[in-house]
């Protein structure tokens, strides 16, 4: 494991308590905010400010990742694509390893790239407003923010960068259960409370996956419900590691850096500049295979004590006391304390919470999506979306921490060509 150099709960308890008290004065306008400080808003911002562009950027840094991701979880992306982004490339997870005194590592551990994200922000972005900006509305030149304790600021530019907050995905079936018998995977930062209770789980995907592993791994007894057999990504490739090097290297070799989507989409996949100019149907198809439900292959040799119920269709729920019966399309059902809905991400903006109508009712979209142009830039000129609600125009690698390097030197460069 790695060094704490900062305790993490005690930094995201403290850190506006902190910041108020010793906050200088702040200007009531600015060029750019950056709302959110995950790897995207933090990546956005380090280059913004490398470019001497006042920019101010708002929330607790690496707070989804902290609170809605559940302990023991690690980055399905490789470590080469796990790197945060600033301008000089000073702030590399490999930076970070080698200050810390570790080695590099795949499948890298939730807890410690939270860690290395803080480390980011305290060396990159060391101002951050830890604050929530509660509105965003149109103003007479540019944006109106809100935050949450009232202040209120203008903006000529405003970057979205909220990541997959409020974005949770909850099938119709399960919507009349209450709390304490359904909930989503994003919704626990730790799955030790299940201990000794019984546990459906609902999907295929690396999230419903990684969840069945983690809570058999914390003492639930665990079943995966999916309508179709799991798809283990890198099972093809077990036999060739065992293979003759010039194999191994051979597949290392045609596999693109960032590993979204199977080859050869992986390589189109690295070029999100391209990709915005092919028709939308042809990017919506690129997402559906590149995105479509499995989990990675070292999860498998966790999950002897789960039990896998394939082409099984929820079709009913019914609550009883404390459990909840679940009604298949076979005619059969299944009783458990607790359901956890590993179902994935449905964008849509509106669903921010921070969007003004009028400023929401201006933006193009595509089922929930901004359609965005170069720079990131929705419809309404000034304001940008990055990371997951930017998949729908740039492709599947904003999905993950990889896209975040190229998502902040096209904002950057179009903050800059306004200056000019």
């Amino acid at each position: 494991m790695i060094p704490a150099e900062i305790p993490v709960a005690e930094k995201a308890r403290d850190d506006i308590r902190t910041w108020a008290a010793k906050r200088p004065a702040r200007r009531s306008s600015l060029h750019v905010a950056v709302i959110g400080a995950g790897p995207y808003g933090l990546s956005v911002a380090a280059h913004l400010k490398a470019a001497n562009v006042d920019t101010r950027v708002f929330g607790d840094a690496m707070s989804f990742w902290r609170g809605n991701m559940p302990k023991g979880m690690r980055l399905r992306s490789p470590w080469c694509a796990s790197h945060l982004a600033d301008a000089k490339g000073e702030f590399s997870l490999d930076r970070y390893a080698a200050s810390h005194g570790f080695a590099p590592t795949e499948q890298f551990p939730r807890e410690d790239f939270v860690r290395y994200g803080e480390w980011f922000q305290c060396m990159a972005v060391p101002d951050l407003d830890p604050r929530k900006v509660a509105r965003v509305d149109i103003a007479e030149q540019g944006f109106r923010l809100r935050l949450e304790d009232g202040e209120v600021l203008n903006a000529r530019r405003v970057v979205i960068a909220v990541g997959l907050a409020n974005q949770s995905f909850k099938p119709a079936v399960f919507e009349q259960l209450p709390a304490t018998l359904a909930s989503h995977s994003s919704e626990h930062a730790s799955f030790d409370a299940f201990r000794g209770r019984r546990v459906v789980v609902i999907g295929r995907g690396q999230s419903a996956c990684e969840s069945a592993v983690l809570l058999s791994e914390a003492g639930a007894e665990v079943e995966l419900l999916s309508r179709g057999e799991v798809r283990w990504i890198g099972a093809e490739t077990e036999n060739v590691a065992r293979s003759p090097g010039w194999k191994r290297r051979a597949r290392e070799l045609l596999a693109a850096k960032s590993a979204v989507g199977p080859f050869p989409l992986d390589w189109v996949n690295e070029v999100p500049g391209i990709i915005r100019h092919l028709p939308l149907s042809t990017r919506e198809w690129l997402a559906i295979r590149s995105l479509r439900p499995a989990a990675t292959a070292w999860l498998r040799p966790r999950a002897g004590a789960i039990r896998f119920t394939a082409g099984a269709q929820p079709v009913g729920v019914q609550a009883a006391r404390d459990k909840v019966e679940i009604r298949l399309d076979s005619g059969t059902s299944v009783l458990a304390d607790h359901v956890l809905l590993g179902t994935g991400y449905r964008i849509d903006i509106a669903k921010l919470g921070i969007l003004a109508s009028p400023l929401l009712n201006q933006i193009r979209r595509v089922d929930g999506h901004p359609l965005l142009a170069a720079g990131f830039e929705s419809s309404v000129p000034g304001l940008h979306f990055v990371g997951s609600s930017a998949i729908k125009s740039f492709g599947p690698l904003m999905r993950f921490i990889a896209g975040a390097g190229y998502a902040a030197r096209a904002v950057a460069a179009t903050a800059l060509a306004e200056r000019q």
